[in-house]
Protein backbone atom coordinates (compact mmCIF):
# COMPACT_ATOMS: atom_id res chain seq x y z
CA UNK A 1 0.00 0.00 0.00
CA UNK A 2 1.36 3.58 -0.48
CA UNK A 3 2.14 5.00 2.71
CA UNK A 4 0.94 8.35 1.63
CA UNK A 5 -2.66 6.76 0.98
CA UNK A 6 -2.04 6.49 5.34
CA UNK A 7 -0.12 9.41 6.10
CA UNK A 8 -2.18 11.75 4.12
CA UNK A 9 -5.27 11.60 6.12
CA UNK A 10 -2.78 12.34 8.92
CA UNK A 11 -1.54 15.28 7.55
CA UNK A 12 -4.82 17.16 6.70
CA UNK A 13 -5.67 16.49 10.40
CA UNK A 14 -2.63 18.13 11.61
CA UNK A 15 -3.15 20.96 9.20
CA UNK A 16 -6.65 21.51 10.40
CA UNK A 17 -5.38 21.47 13.81
CA UNK A 18 -3.11 24.03 13.50
CA UNK A 19 -5.35 25.94 11.55
CA UNK A 20 -8.07 25.77 14.30
CA UNK A 21 -4.87 26.77 17.14
CA UNK A 22 -3.76 30.00 15.19
CA UNK A 23 -7.22 30.91 14.20
CA UNK A 24 -9.16 30.67 17.68
CA UNK A 25 -6.66 30.45 20.52
CA UNK A 26 -6.24 33.63 21.78
CA UNK A 27 -2.63 33.00 22.68
CA UNK A 28 -1.53 32.01 19.53
CA UNK A 29 0.87 33.90 17.30
CA UNK A 30 0.59 32.20 14.25
CA UNK A 31 -1.58 34.46 12.75
CA UNK A 32 0.55 37.52 13.53
CA UNK A 33 1.72 39.05 16.14
CA UNK A 34 -1.28 40.02 19.13
CA UNK A 35 -1.20 41.46 22.64
CA UNK A 36 -2.09 39.15 25.21
CA UNK A 37 -0.48 40.21 28.20
CA UNK A 38 -0.13 42.82 30.45
CA UNK A 39 3.72 44.01 31.58
CA UNK A 40 3.24 43.05 34.89
CA UNK A 41 1.43 40.59 36.94
CA UNK A 42 0.17 43.78 39.52
CA UNK A 43 -1.17 45.26 36.07
CA UNK A 44 -4.94 43.83 34.92
CA UNK A 45 -6.54 44.93 31.72
CA UNK A 46 -10.29 45.49 32.04
CA UNK A 47 -11.36 44.80 28.57
CA UNK A 48 -15.32 45.31 27.24
CA UNK A 49 -16.74 44.24 24.32
CA UNK A 50 -19.64 45.10 21.88
CA UNK A 51 -20.68 47.87 23.09
CA UNK A 52 -21.56 50.64 23.86
CA UNK A 53 -24.54 50.12 25.47
CA UNK A 54 -27.19 52.15 26.84
CA UNK A 55 -28.63 49.56 28.80
CA UNK A 56 -25.35 48.58 31.13
CA UNK A 57 -22.30 50.93 30.12
CA UNK A 58 -23.41 54.44 31.94
CA UNK A 59 -23.34 52.35 35.29
CA UNK A 60 -20.35 50.29 34.42
CA UNK A 61 -18.49 53.83 33.79
CA UNK A 62 -19.50 54.79 37.48
CA UNK A 63 -18.63 51.46 39.17
CA UNK A 64 -14.96 52.13 37.48
CA UNK A 65 -14.95 55.49 38.31
CA UNK A 66 -15.33 53.87 42.15
CA UNK A 67 -12.20 52.59 42.14
CA UNK A 68 -9.91 54.78 39.74
CA UNK A 69 -10.43 51.89 37.61
CA UNK A 70 -9.59 52.15 33.51
CA UNK A 71 -10.33 49.97 30.99
CA UNK A 72 -10.88 49.73 27.35
CA UNK A 73 -14.21 49.34 25.22
CA UNK A 74 -13.62 47.34 21.92
CA UNK A 75 -17.00 49.24 20.86
CA UNK A 76 -18.87 48.01 17.29
CA UNK A 77 -18.68 51.07 14.65
CA UNK A 78 -22.92 51.19 14.16
CA UNK A 79 -23.46 51.21 18.01
CA UNK A 80 -20.82 54.10 18.29
CA UNK A 81 -23.57 55.64 15.58
CA UNK A 82 -26.05 54.79 17.15
CA UNK A 83 -24.77 56.32 20.61
CA UNK A 84 -22.95 59.02 20.15
CA UNK A 85 -23.01 60.68 23.64
CA UNK A 86 -22.08 57.68 24.87
CA UNK A 87 -19.23 56.67 22.93
CA UNK A 88 -17.65 60.49 23.98
CA UNK A 89 -18.70 59.97 27.42
CA UNK A 90 -16.37 56.98 27.76
CA UNK A 91 -13.63 58.72 26.10
CA UNK A 92 -14.10 61.48 28.30
CA UNK A 93 -13.83 59.80 31.83
CA UNK A 94 -10.67 58.21 30.83
CA UNK A 95 -11.31 54.93 28.76
CA UNK A 96 -9.62 53.57 25.36
CA UNK A 97 -12.24 53.29 22.46
CA UNK A 98 -10.89 50.35 19.95
CA UNK A 99 -11.91 48.81 17.13
CA UNK A 100 -14.34 45.78 17.48
CA UNK A 101 -15.50 46.23 13.71
CA UNK A 102 -18.79 47.37 12.21
CA UNK A 103 -21.15 44.40 12.14
CA UNK A 104 -19.39 41.57 14.56
CA UNK A 105 -19.05 39.49 11.65
CA UNK A 106 -16.43 36.43 12.28
CA UNK A 107 -13.90 37.60 10.59
CA UNK A 108 -12.32 34.01 9.61
CA UNK A 109 -14.47 33.90 6.46
CA UNK A 110 -14.01 37.07 5.35
CA UNK A 111 -11.47 38.15 2.43
CA UNK A 112 -9.15 40.82 3.13
CA UNK A 113 -11.75 43.27 1.40
CA UNK A 114 -13.77 42.53 3.46
CA UNK A 115 -12.06 42.88 6.59
CA UNK A 116 -10.47 45.73 5.59
CA UNK A 117 -14.12 47.12 4.85
CA UNK A 118 -15.15 46.09 8.74
CA UNK A 119 -12.77 47.64 9.98
CA UNK A 120 -12.33 50.85 8.17
CA UNK A 121 -16.45 51.45 8.61
CA UNK A 122 -15.71 51.42 12.73
CA UNK A 123 -12.59 53.30 12.04
CA UNK A 124 -14.58 56.11 10.66
CA UNK A 125 -17.52 55.84 13.32
CA UNK A 126 -15.16 56.36 16.08
CA UNK A 127 -12.93 59.57 14.35
CA UNK A 128 -16.52 60.89 13.34
CA UNK A 129 -18.13 60.94 16.56
CA UNK A 130 -14.67 60.83 19.11
CA UNK A 131 -12.49 62.62 17.17
CA UNK A 132 -9.90 59.73 17.29
CA UNK A 133 -9.80 56.72 15.71
CA UNK A 134 -9.04 53.40 17.23
CA UNK A 135 -5.51 52.48 18.04
CA UNK A 136 -6.30 48.33 19.19
CA UNK A 137 -8.69 46.10 17.70
CA UNK A 138 -10.10 42.82 18.79
CA UNK A 139 -11.45 40.52 16.21
CA UNK A 140 -15.24 39.43 16.86
CA UNK A 141 -15.08 36.13 18.94
CA UNK A 142 -11.61 36.03 18.20
CA UNK A 143 -11.21 34.16 15.15
CA UNK A 144 -8.79 35.45 12.76
CA UNK A 145 -7.31 34.35 9.55
CA UNK A 146 -3.78 34.58 8.11
CA UNK A 147 -4.60 37.94 6.99
CA UNK A 148 -6.56 39.42 9.89
CA UNK A 149 -4.00 41.17 12.11
CA UNK A 150 -2.49 41.87 8.65
CA UNK A 151 -5.20 44.36 8.22
CA UNK A 152 -5.59 45.51 11.61
CA UNK A 153 -1.83 46.35 11.35
CA UNK A 154 -2.22 48.24 8.12
CA UNK A 155 -4.77 50.34 9.65
CA UNK A 156 -2.23 51.42 12.23
CA UNK A 157 -3.86 48.93 14.74
CA UNK A 158 -2.19 46.40 17.06
CA UNK A 159 -4.77 43.40 17.16
CA UNK A 160 -5.56 42.02 21.13
CA UNK A 161 -6.54 38.99 22.66
CA UNK A 162 -6.90 38.26 26.37
CA UNK A 163 -5.54 35.55 29.01
CA UNK A 164 -9.32 35.51 30.44
CA UNK A 165 -12.73 34.82 29.22
CA UNK A 166 -14.91 34.10 31.48
CA UNK A 167 -17.92 33.21 28.95
CA UNK A 168 -20.01 36.45 30.33
CA UNK A 169 -22.13 36.81 26.73
CA UNK A 170 -23.83 33.81 28.17
CA UNK A 171 -26.73 34.37 30.73
CA UNK A 172 -24.53 33.10 33.79
CA UNK A 173 -25.79 33.45 37.75
CA UNK A 174 -23.39 35.89 39.07
CA UNK A 175 -22.04 33.63 41.44
CA UNK A 176 -21.07 31.39 38.58
CA UNK A 177 -19.62 34.05 36.73
CA UNK A 178 -17.54 35.32 39.79
CA UNK A 179 -16.22 31.97 40.15
CA UNK A 180 -14.84 31.61 36.67
CA UNK A 181 -12.83 35.53 37.13
CA UNK A 182 -10.95 33.80 39.89
CA UNK A 183 -7.80 33.13 38.05
CA UNK A 184 -6.92 37.01 38.24
CA UNK A 185 -6.42 36.97 42.16
CA UNK A 186 -5.19 33.56 41.99
CA UNK A 187 -2.40 35.31 39.41
CA UNK A 188 -2.01 38.08 41.37
CA UNK A 189 -0.40 36.62 44.63
CA UNK A 190 1.59 33.99 42.49
CA UNK A 191 5.12 35.60 41.07
CA UNK A 192 3.83 35.40 37.08
CA UNK A 193 6.36 38.18 34.94
CA UNK A 194 3.46 39.49 33.14
CA UNK A 195 -0.35 39.90 34.05
CA UNK A 196 -3.77 39.68 32.30
CA UNK A 197 -6.02 40.95 30.44
CA UNK A 198 -9.72 40.07 31.15
CA UNK A 199 -12.43 39.75 27.88
CA UNK A 200 -16.01 41.01 29.58
CA UNK A 201 -19.42 41.93 27.77
CA UNK A 202 -20.78 45.58 28.12
CA UNK A 203 -23.23 45.23 25.29
CA UNK A 204 -24.51 42.24 22.79
CA UNK A 205 -23.64 42.41 19.33
CA UNK A 206 -26.92 41.32 17.83
CA UNK A 207 -28.76 44.57 19.29
CA UNK A 208 -28.48 47.59 21.61
CA UNK A 209 -29.86 46.52 25.23
CA UNK A 210 -28.00 43.82 25.93
CA UNK A 211 -28.86 42.65 29.44
CA UNK A 212 -25.40 42.55 31.26
CA UNK A 213 -26.35 42.91 34.77
CA UNK A 214 -24.34 39.80 35.19
CA UNK A 215 -21.29 41.38 34.43
CA UNK A 216 -21.81 44.28 36.18
CA UNK A 217 -22.60 41.92 39.83
CA UNK A 218 -19.48 40.14 39.25
CA UNK A 219 -17.38 43.11 38.71
CA UNK A 220 -18.81 44.87 41.92
CA UNK A 221 -17.56 41.68 43.91
CA UNK A 222 -14.58 41.44 42.37
CA UNK A 223 -12.86 44.79 41.89
CA UNK A 224 -12.49 45.89 45.43
CA UNK A 225 -11.03 42.56 45.99
CA UNK A 226 -8.55 42.75 42.92
CA UNK A 227 -7.54 46.34 44.70
CA UNK A 228 -6.65 44.93 47.84
CA UNK A 229 -4.21 42.51 46.00
CA UNK A 230 -2.71 45.76 44.92
CA UNK A 231 -3.67 45.43 40.88
CA UNK A 232 -3.60 48.26 38.74
CA UNK A 233 -6.12 48.82 36.18
CA UNK A 234 -4.94 49.79 33.08
CA UNK A 235 -6.21 50.12 29.36
CA UNK A 236 -4.51 48.20 27.08
CA UNK A 237 -2.19 51.29 26.05
CA UNK A 238 -0.77 51.42 29.57
CA UNK A 239 -0.83 47.63 30.07
CA UNK A 240 1.64 47.05 26.96
CA UNK A 241 3.75 50.45 27.62
CA UNK A 242 4.10 50.40 31.66
CA UNK A 243 7.36 49.24 32.80
CA UNK A 244 7.30 45.60 35.37
CA UNK A 245 7.07 46.77 38.79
Amino acid sequence: MDPWLILAPSAATLCGAATAFAAVHPRSQLFGSTVCRTASSKLLALTFDDGPNPAITPALLDLLDRYQAKATFFVIGRFVRECPGLSREIAARGHLLANHTQTHPNLFWRSPEAVRHELEQCQGALKDVTGRSAAYFRPPYGFRNPWVVGVARELGMQTVMWTLLPGDWRKRHTKRLAQRMQPIARHARGDRAEGDVLCLHDGAHAALGGDRSHTLAALEYWLPRWHDLGLKFVTISEAVKLPAR
